[in-house]
């Protein structure tokens, strides 16, 4: 696709059901190059936003039962329709896309769990749907996991999305803690952000162990692929507060290390 992406956890891994990897890597691309057109290169909003909303029109032409006029979508028109997936989920996701194109600042946590809600919880909802596993509760819980990972990525790349004119942190929480945009700029990880970001990691980790027991419901290879989702998203909070906040000198990400570390702790937990 161009561009290289370190991503927290394998996409596809081997411990997803075999009958699920094909599916699961058509639905990354999507959200992958999606995301691309959001945020890489130099293109303007409005080229960016323009881009995003031909793919809306051809989800819109997907749904209708006609053929998209993108040629790389007749892949995600097939996974649609061999899978009956709803067309919602996708365009939930090119939403948060296109807002990212416009909105760089987060007024509260409401806010920014509204964003979660288009840009993460979608992914969970349709590999349920894919698993035949998407009952009431089970898609509450994936809710809970996907929207803290999305928080966990946010807490990792603080410095990342300064760089691009973002900032992720609600607004009125840095100013609870008596910090400003400044300490972002200055990569300033004294007390005061060591305290934020504190506060940060133990109600997302609240929020991600919420949604843990979903492991167990769905079992399984897939419920052990969800256990070592948990725990690697539980590896990366344990780093931040193990560095005291400090994500400006290094970025927080799974190492080779890391990876018995989790495998061990999703047996055994």
């Amino acid at each position: 696709m161009g561009v290289d992406h370190y991503e927290n956890f394998p996409v596809a891994s081997v411990l997803l059901p075999k009958r699920l990897r094909a599916p699961v890597v058509a639905l990354y691309r999507f959200c992958r190059e999606a995301d691309d057109i959001a945020d890489e290169g130099d293109d303007a909003p409005e080229v960016r936003q323009a881009a995003l909303d031909a793919r809306r029109q051809d989800l819109d032409r997907v749904e209708r039962g006609e053929n998209p006029l993108l040629p790389h979508y007749e892949a995600v028109a097939r996974l649609i329709r061999e899978h009956r997936l709803p067309v919602q989920p996708f365009r939930d996701l090119l939403d948060a896309f296109r807002q990212d194109t416009h909105k760089t600042r987060y007024t509260d946590f409401g806010e920014l769990m509204n964003y979660c809600r288009r840009s993460a919880n979608p992914v969970g909802r349709l590999v349920l749907t894919l698993a035949g596993a998407a009952t009431p509760r089970n898609l509450a819980l994936s809710d809970g996991i996907c929207s803290s990972l999305q928080l966990i990525n946010f807490l990792q790349d603080v410095a990342v999305d300064w760089r691009k004119g973002r900032v992720y942190l609600p607004q009125d929480e840095l100013a609870r803690f008596g910090l400003t945009e400044a300490s972002i700029a200055a990569g300033d990880a004294g007390a005061a952000w060591g305290r934020m970001m504190r506060f940060q990691v133990e109600r997302t980790r609240r929020l991600l162990q919420a949604g843990a027991p979903l492991a167990r419901q769905v079992g399984g290879r897939l419920g052990m692929e969800l256990r070592m989702v948990v725990m690697g998203g539980d590896r990366i909070l344990e780093k931040i507060l193990k560095a005291d906040g400090d994500v400006f000198r290094r970025r927080p990400v799974l190492e080779t290390g890391d990876w018995p570390l989790m495998a061990w702790r999703a047996l055994t937990r």
